[in-house]
């Protein structure tokens, strides 16, 4: 199937607004790559130190024969995604031994949980806590004595900061390794259901509890297509996993046997051997593209449309809010999974998942089939799948029909033609709306605005019964340089309840909504900013607001609105408490939004 012309154009787009930073990077990379073995270069004494500790791997890290592979682990037991990781490191060295090599634990990383901090302080470090990733990896690297890094890590922040190390030691293969999805527990539509009859009053604190309890229930990534769920996706587009890896249950046989081949994998492609595949070859222009298909084919996260530039720069690629927003236009919605749907990531790797999608994309024309990957060279392996045969692990032919059509579809015959996202503008600014779980009848709405300017403000205006009418809610203020774009996930029951009555709700932020933001109309990342002076700091309660996600349209619509002067907010309440006073720096210097909020980047 030949390349589709948008995918085709888009790619081609990118590659003309990358070309000096690509460049500036390929060089880069390319004299860190001479030379050979880093390790060579290191004195005695130097590589005394870092060979002290190592036992039975001494002799073959002094003869500099074998790679030696660099473990980043983002484990702690607190995040269920991450408790997996504590046994990964004696595994790896355990696979790395019999494939010739060695392996040490590099450093780790710190890695916090949205669901812990929703709604809380902490959540305003979530963000900047992906540069701290990037810039701990960097700093666990440093030591310049790996020929290829594993990156242990699944969640929200956690890979888009591994990703930003991984480029930026380009020059060395990275091979991402995944823990896998928690069984099954509550279904996900019912934990909601129980949190919208909380907001409403309906149920206690106690059939609350019971209910999160129930749905977050063991060891493994949440069940729901959030944020950490959308990135194990990604990994699998853009070949840094080993094809079929993401939704693989932790603690099988079959979780096991991927670890280690991931670990033989990482061995045999450095720069000591005859397959030599550097992450940053493997991060390129295509690999972004395809990263954006399969967002908008599996109806992701919307963090991932600031994540994905951010570490597009460090490889030296610029991608732009109209690339999304084009992609989209061509990309079918292939999966309905929570909270676009009732299943969970289960229920979809059950239906045939990833391997049935990438290979119905590939047919369709909608990805390059000829990017490099960890695995090799072309996406077409990523359309198989693992099995355990006689006690190996082989690769196999992936189902050539969806096992459950209300989960997954072909290409052919989606749940809806375009994909997820659409971008909006007007003399608002710029922003994006995920609309994959949105009703069309909510895709439009012209209101008065109802202004805040912290999310809290937002429920007690809703106690008080503040929202008995069509209104346009502005949440302002929660950019990244106002207090670290926290998300704004815990408006959804509030706003949930309200579409519920029969109202016509839509919200409009600077802040973010998580991949769970579902049916709630909300054009969200206006970037610049509210803290930058940018527009939506010039709305005033009353003012008419058109938010429509068909025509892109993002406009208040009042005469002499742009000639208004914008407001400015104490933030000085953001400024200390939980570590905030020690991210001053990252909130003065981070970027816009559509820019991906960098720091390091």
């Amino acid at each position: 199937m030949d390349l589709n012309p948008t995918v085709d154009a888009v790619t081609s787009r990118i590659v003309a607004r990358s070309r000096e930073a690509r460049s500036r990077y390929l060089d880069k990379i390319g004299r860190a790559a001479e030379g050979g073995v880093k390790r060579a270069h290191l004195s005695c004494g130097n590589q005394a130190h870092a060979y002290a500790a190592m036992g039975e791997d001494k002799d073959a890290l002094v003869a500099e024969r074998a790679p030696n592979i660099g473990i980043v682990t983002a484990y702690n037991d607190m995040l269920s995604a991450h408790q997996p990781f504590k046994d990964y490191p004696d595994r790896i060295k355990a696979a790395a031994r019999a494939a010739g090599a060695t392996a040490q634990v590099a450093g780790g990383v710190p890695a916090m949980c949205d669901g812990v901090t929703q709604g809380q302080t902490g959540m305003e470090l979530s963000l900047f806590s992906r540069d701290v990733i990037a810039l701990a990896s960097g700093v666990a690297l440093s030591h310049n004595t790996f020929d290829a890094a594993m990156y242990l890590g699944v969640c929200d922040k956690i890979v888009p900061g591994l990703i930003i190390a991984a480029a930026t030691f380009g020059h060395i293969p990275a091979v991402f390794v995944p823990a896998g999805p928690m069984v099954s527990g509550l279904p996900n539509y019912e934990k909601a259901k129980v949190r919208q009859e909380f907001a409403a009053g309906e149920v206690g604190r106690d059939k609350l509890m019971e209910a999160e309890m129930a749905s977050y229930h063991g060891p493994g990534t949440c069940t729901f297509y959030g944020t950490a769920n959308t990135n194990q996706m990604l990994m699998e587009f853009m070949g840094l996993h080993l094809p079929g890896a993401s939704f693989v249950n932790p603690g099988t046989p079959l979780r096991d046997a991927l670890t280690e081949a991931a670990t033989e994998r990482a061995a045999a492609i450095t720069a000591l051997g005859n397959d030599y595949r550097p992450a940053g070859h493997v991060l390129d222009e295509k690999a972004f593209v395809n990263g954006i298909v399969g967002l908008m084919a599996t109806g992701g996260s919307t963090n991932l449309v600031i994540h994905l530039p951010a570490m597009a720069r460090a490889a030296g690629v610029i991608l732009d809010i109209e690339d999304f927003n084009d992609l989209s236009g061509v990309v079918p919605l292939m999966a309905k999974v929570y909270p676009n749907g009732l299943a969970d990531v289960n229920h979809f790797h059950a239906a045939g998942g990833l391997g049935y999608m990438i290979g119905e994309l590939l047919d369709a024309g909608l990805l390059h089939p000829d990017t490099v990957t960890i695995a090799g060279d072309g996406l077409a392996a990523y359309a198989r799948e693992p099995k355990l045969r006689n006690g190996g692990l082989v690769w196999e032919d992936g189902a050539e029909n969806t096992l459950n059509d209300k989960i997954l579809r072909p290409a052919r015959d989606p749940f809806q033609p375009t994909g997820g996202l659409k971008e909006l503008k007007g003399n608002l600014g710029r922003s994006v709306m995920k609309v994959s779980a949105v009703a069309p009848e909510h895709h439009a709405i012209e209101a008065p605005a109802q202004v805040f300017h912290c999310q809290d403000d937002v429920k007690t205006a809703f106690k008080a019964g503040a929202f008995t009418s069509d209104c346009v809610i502005v949440v302002r203020f929660q950019g990244p340089r106002a207090n670290g774009m926290p998300e704004l996930h815990g408006l959804t029951p509030t706003l949930s309840v309200l579409l519920s009555r029969g109202l016509k709700v839509a919200l409009v932020t600077d802040g973010r909504m998580s991949g769970a933001s579902g049916k709630v109309p909300a054009a969200i990342h206006v970037a610049p900013e509210a803290a930058a002076g940018g527009p939506i700091a010039k709305v005033r309660d009353g003012d008419l607001v058109r938010v429509e996600a068909t025509t892109g349209t993002l406009e208040v619509l009042e005469a002499g609105f742009e000639a208004r002067d914008p407001v400015v907010a104490d933030l000085s309440d953001n400024e200390v408490g939980l570590g905030r006073e020690m991210f001053a720096a990252f909130r003065a210097g981070c970027g816009l939004a559509s820019d991906g909020a960098g720091v390091v980047v």
